[in-house]
């Protein structure tokens, strides 16, 4: 995992919460949603079957983790799991809280109005509630 660089737009789009065993774990500078991207530090990866078994059953437990704990925070009646990749090739599964109602319900949320952003103060203790979770 040494060498391990993340796409520069997954960088922009969001923000550090911490290492799990095979992926960092981000959050998505987008406010309207619970909505956490794991991002295996394994360089050249694009697609879940470049992933080797063990590095699949880590990041199948990550997401499991991951999945767990966006579920269970209030209001979320719908965990969307995605690994598109179309613009951004580095492999990165997306967790994202639902509920009726929500901005973009019921369709997704990729291309769905514009990001409300965090403020930097709200994006750090955010992202420190997150790690706190995760413990």
């Amino acid at each position: 995992m040494s060498g391990f660089e993340l796409d520069p737009r997954l960088a922009a789009d969001s923000v550090f919460v911490a290492d799990g065993p095979l992926s960092q774990v981000r959050l998505m500078n987008d406010r309207r949603y619970p909505w956490l991207v794991l991002v295996p530090r394994v360089n050249n990866v694009s697609e879940w079957l470049d992933l080797d078994g063990g590095q699949q059953r880590l990041l199948l437990a990550e997401i499991n983790q991951a999945g767990a704990l966006i579920r269970a925070v209030p209001a979320v009646q719908k965990l969307n799991i995605g690994a598109l990749g179309n613009i951004v090739r580095q492999l990165h599964i997306h967790l994202v809280g639902r509920h009726e109602g929500d901005a973009a319900w019921p369709g997704p949320v990729w291309g769905h109005g514009q990001a409300e952003r965090y403020d930097e103060a709200a994006i750090v203790a955010e992202a420190s509630r997150w790690r706190e979770r995760l413990g």
